[in-house]
This record gives structure tokens, sequence and C-alpha cells, in this order.
């Protein structure tokens, strides 16, 4: 988030440890050991899938990597059900997971067409190349999430997206798709032809079939200035919305055990381009763990050190072509509940949960992120219907995080949040019903669609209501 701090924080963390010699770090350096992994391969002979945070597993039956779309057609009428497609395993929910068949789009990657300024691209290229390749017609996406590792049908189908109050969810820019049933078939749909399959696919978290292509608006390729700053979490709640409706692209990240914030701002500019510096993400993290175990103990320890370690920390600004600086490298793996609330509640739900892991979790040390996001109108879209506010919880790969359900999901629930559909939560059938309005109407769509259920997994099932 700031480079400088990484230096910073760690050189801090570095003297107090030896204020409290060789036993403070060894308590500051403390690892925890590895998640124990599941075999690599079964009884039966099958390879080990993972997500990326490690805490997805299954063990397919068979892995499909179809070539084009015809072939891709033939294997989801012959393979083994449940049939599921899987992209950069960048969910954490168990959307993917199967006994039967895993379909990777990844030799289906690229952009294979033009209508004006609209791209037409297959659906398993990654967003990480996508900006490049629309750059080099001068065009870019109009906004980028936080990661770029995801395939395009993976972001598109758990309505991923970036962070701007004028900016849409990914799915938005989608103009018109094919959809690949389980029966074969092969469906061209946008708002006029098969306009309620084209709602429904646009985020379908893979339960219709699979999208082998999108045509996608695109913007003119701009330099954006990125600005990171922190300051008192006070100050980024009372600044907020106004920083919303002043930036291109704002979020901000409240740090726990700190009394700080992170800003992180976008505008457009014709300034010429400035280098970013290398990502410090894992530095800062690194010693808001050490902070975590050095002083875990006692809060206003823990947050008087990190604000002496932070206080002489710099803003810090860069230039260059928006798909290079709206997303960033995140080396260090987590685990994530993230939840969109009405955006005028957003602020308050907020400040509850920072005060409750404050109060019931010291060994949470991963900053929370913050963003707001503008309405659209696919069914399952979490934005359906008008902007929300995203707030996104974090916890180290190796830490707890069933807490997250207990604790965390109760506040979210309570000031009406709806879930993100590749990030943890617990909320099924009728829960859903309540906060979609079009939830009754998806549903209908994909029992005509797929009224097998060939590409429903035990976790889908559960979600729509048919175990």
């Amino acid at each position: 988030m700031i480079s400088r701090r990484g230096a910073l924080v760690a050189g801090g963390t570095g003297a107090a440890m030896v204020a409290t010699g060789g036993a403070g770090y060894l308590v500051a350096t403390h690892e925890k050991p590895e998640p124990v992994a599941p075999a690599s391969v079964n009884a039966e002979g099958k390879l080990l899938w993972r997500n990326w945070s490690g805490v997805q597993t299954a063990y397919p039956s068979a892995r499909l990597a179809p070539k084009d779309e015809a072939e891709l057609a033939l294997m989801l009428k012959t393979a083994a059900a449940p049939i599921r497609p899987v992209g950069a395993g960048h969910s954490f929910t168990a959307l993917a997971p199967t006994s039967g068949a895993l379909v990777s789009l990844d030799a289906m990657s690229g952009v294979v067409g033009w209508e004006g300024d609209e791209a037409v691209v297959l659906a398993g290229t990654r967003l990480g190349t996508l900006g490049p390749a629309l750059a080099a017609k001068g065009r870019a996406m109009a906004n980028l999430p936080d990661i770029n590792k995801q395939s395009l049908a993976g972001a598109l189908a758990t309505a991923t997206h970036g962070t701007g109050v004028r900016l849409q969810a990914l799915h938005g820019d989608v103009t018109a798709l094919r959809l690949v049933t389980p029966s074969g078939r092969v469906i061209d749909c946008d708002a006029r032809r098969d306009p309620e399959i084209f709602q429904a696919a646009r985020v379908s978290m893979g339960a219709l079939g699979v999208i082998s292509q999108v045509r996608l608006k695109t913007i003119p390729n701009r330099r954006v200035r990125r600005r990171v700053w922190i300051e008192p979490f006070g100050d980024a709640l009372a600044k907020a919305e106004a920083r919303w409706v002043e930036h291109r692209n704002f979020e901000f990240y409240a740090v726990p055990f700190t009394g700080l914030a992170a800003g992180i701002s976008h505008d457009e500019t014709d300034d010429p381009a400035e280098a970013r510096g290398p990502d410090q993400d894992s530095a800062f993290l690194d010693a808001l763990k050490g902070l975590r175990n050095l002083l875990g103990f006692s809060t206003p320890l823990r947050k008087a050190a990190a604000r002496a370690l932070l206080a002489g920390a710099k803003p810090e600004t860069a230039v260059d072509e928006g798909w290079k600086l709206l997303s960033t490298e995140r080396p260090v793996r987590f685990n994530e509940m993230e939840f969109h609330l009405p955006v005028e509640v957003q602020l308050e739900a907020l400040a509850e949960i920072v005060a409750t892991i404050e109060k019931e979790r010291p060994d949470v040390f991963f900053p929370i992120e913050v963003r707001r996001i503008a309405g659209d109108d696919a069914w399952l879209s979490p934005f359906h219907g008008g902007p929300r506010g995203s707030i996104a919880v974090h916890t180290h790969y190796k830490d707890d995080f069933s807490f997250l359900y207990g604790l965390i999901e109760p506040i979210f629930r309570r000031y009406g949040g709806r879930p993100h559909w590749g990030k943890l939560h617990n909320l099924r059938d009728q829960q859903l019903a309540a906060l979609y309005p079009r939830w009754d109407d998806f549903l209908k769509v994909r029992a005509e669609l797929d009224p097998e259920g060939r590409m429903l997994n035990p976790y889908l099932k559960g979600l729509f209501g048919l175990l």
C-alpha cells in the first residue's frame, strides 16, 4: 500500500525487538505452521485441486481444457457431473470443488475481434493479460479489481469489482455473451436477444453453463495518478464520502489495532509517467504481524507502537496507464469475507466491525478494505438496484477464520449486506431470496438451461435450496 512504510515499520519493529531482547525477536517473528495439506493424490489416483488460499480442495475425476467453443460444447454434453468451471482459484467459497469434471478455459484466451470500441474477448482470458491487449488498440477496461489474476469468466461469475462511485463491477461492461449450456447448446444473448438469459448469465457462479466469450465496453486508454497516504482512522471515516465523489477511484484500508487507515486514489491525468515503486505490502503485513505477536496482549501498546512507527510515512504517487496501477500483487495468501452494504450504513458498519475485532480478536492484523461500487441490473449482482459499499475482512491463511461467520457476518447481515459470491459467507436459499429481488427468476432460468443439475456441486445445490 505504501512502499516506504514497509521499511519504516520493519525498522521500528526491529528496534522494539532489540529492546525486548532475544525473546522479543522470537515472539515477533514467530511463524505458525503451514495448514495441513490433503494428500496430493487420493485413493482412486485422482490429483488434488486447491484454491489459492488452500481452504477449498477437491479430487476431480476429470480435468478438461477445451481448445475452442465446439470442443467445450462436446465436453459439457459428455463429461461426468458435477461439471464445474475453474479459473485462477481466487474464490474462497466452494464454487469450484467437484468430484466430477473440472473445466479450465485457459486455452480459450485473447481478444478475438472488435465491434466499434467494444472488444470481443474469449472468456478464459486473464485480467492481467487483457490490459495490455486492449492497450495495444488504445483502449482499456473502465475499472479493474484489486487482484488481476482472475479469468474474465470467473470474475464475471462472482461479480468481481473494483472501486469508484461512478464505476460498475466488471459485468456491468458486458454488452453481449455466448453461453454454452450443459446440453451443448450455444446461446448468443444480450439485452435484446434472450434478455432474461443475459441478465441471469452475467453473474451466475457458473450455474447455467460456461461462458465462452463476451463483448466488453472499453474506454480510451489513459494514464492515471495513483496516490497513497496514511491518516487517522477517524479522518478516513469523516472524509470518505467526499473522496468517493472527488476521485475517479477511491478506497481505503482500515488497519485494526493501529487507529490508522491507508487511502488510495486514482485520477486521470495527462502528466508524464512516474514509475511505481516496488510493492511493499508483504513487508507491511510482516510488520503488522510482528506487532501482533509482540504486543497483542495490549491494544493500547500495540496502537501506540504502530502510530509511532508510521508517523513519518509520506504520501506516495505514481503515474501510468490505468491497467498497470489499479490492481496490486498479493503474494501473501489470506482468506476473506466481503459483503456489499447500502451506502448509507457502510461506514457505520465498518466502525462497528473494527471495534468488534479490536475487542474480540487480537490475532487479526490484516487491513480491512473499503470500496464503493455503482449499481447495475444483473439479477444476481450484489449491486442490483443501486450503489453499494463494500467491506472486506481478511485473515492470514495460517490463522483461524471461523470467527468471520459468528462475529463479523451477523454485523454485515444486520446492516442489509449482500455477500460477494466468491468470498466466505454462510447465507443460503431463502436468506438470499430476501436480498435479491430476481432470485426466483434466476432459479427459473437455471432450471430451464440445466434441468438435470449437471452444473451443480453440493455447495451450489445448498445455495439454491436444492438439497
